[in-house]
């Protein structure tokens, strides 16, 4: 027998006689791989929350815009980001089926998507207003030209990676309301420092299959307590930033002292797992960590809509 674990870092004793189904793969299947669906519908819900925040009446038609503009944007990201590290991603476990390296889709076939996703993304944000399609494609250009390449170069790839991944939240404001200001420079802010202890959480406990593609994610380059005390310490910011809308020094962008606290004790939680992180030292612990964050930034962004339509 053999001890795995789930997601939730639950143990699950396995037999090692067990016969894994093959995997079925389908050009759906593939599509949705080289694009990342289920990232981009991510994305997407953070754009729409931004939207929301900003917007003083929903146009649907915008809103529907916004949705496909934001997908198209980050499915973009995605495909050329598995170009240009196809042969890495032969390296590792984690991403070694994905569709190119697995053989099943041509560099080319990914070109033309990823170009396509490029030219309708742009386009689609464009015709809500030109700021929008702006920051756009700069979250494409840092994610592609400048995140990718320096993933196997230094750890401050997660701060550049970190740019583009914060845009989303703000996007939606910017949408909404075809200016940039305090209030979507607060969101970005929010997401931006969020992204610290959730990709050094993935990287922590991805550290072994990371090390085969010679990506360098966490800070310290190791597994230590430094790089435990620096997620810890951007977890705390993290928890700052985002009450701050609460004090009235955001412009429109504001927050009940109810939704605050509420907020805060979201915020604590996610602390909790990065102190055990940093008590702990496991894999286990890197993985709760993750998904807290997850838990964290979409609720987060719940509490802050229901804030607005409620009060």
């Amino acid at each position: 027998m053999q001890t795995q674990y789930n997601a939730s870092g639950k143990a699950i004793i396995t037999l090692s006689q067990t016969v894994t189904s093959p995997v079925k793969h389908s050009v759906i299947s593939d599509f949705k791989e080289i694009t990342k669906v289920r990232l981009s519908v991510s994305v997407v819900f953070s754009s729409l929350a931004g939207y929301l925040l900003g917007v003083e009446t929903v146009d649907y038609t915008t809103l529907i815009l916004l949705a496909f503009g934001g997908f198209f944007m980050v499915g973009a990201s995605n495909a050329f980001n598995q170009i240009i590290e196809k042969d890495l991603d032969a390296l590792m476990d984690r991403t070694k089926d994905r569709p190119i390296p697995a053989g099943r889709m041509s560099v080319t076939t990914a070109f033309i998507i990823a170009s396509l996703f490029t030219i309708l993304g742009i386009a689609i944000l464009y015709s809500i207003n030109p700021q929008t399609a702006m920051f756009g494609a700069i979250s494409i250009f840092l994610y592609t030209c400048a995140y990718t390449p320096l993933k196997t170069k230094t750890p401050l790839a997660v701060f550049v990676g970190a740019i583009p991944g914060a845009i989303p939240f703000m996007l939606g404001w910017v949408a909404a309301t075809n200016n940039f200001g305090v209030e979507p420079g607060t969101l970005f802010a929010i997401q931006f420092f969020w992204q610290f202890p959730h990709f050094w959480a993935i990287g922590w406990f991805l550290f072994e299959d990371y090390k085969k593609g010679g990506f360098f994610m966490l800070p310290t380059g190791k597994q230590d307590k430094g790089t435990a005390v620096q997620t810890i310490m951007y977890t705390i910011w993290t928890i700052l930033v985002s009450i701050v809308p609460a004090f009235g020094f955001t412009g429109r962008l504001y927050l009940t002292p109810i939704s605050a606290i509420i907020v805060f004790l979201l915020g604590l939680g996610m602390l909790y797992y990065a102190i055990q992180l940093y008590k702990k030292m496991t894999v286990v612990a890197a993985k709760q960590l993750m998904l807290a964050s997850v838990s964290y930034i979409t609720l987060l962004q719940i509490v802050y809509v229901l804030d607005k339509f409620i009060r």
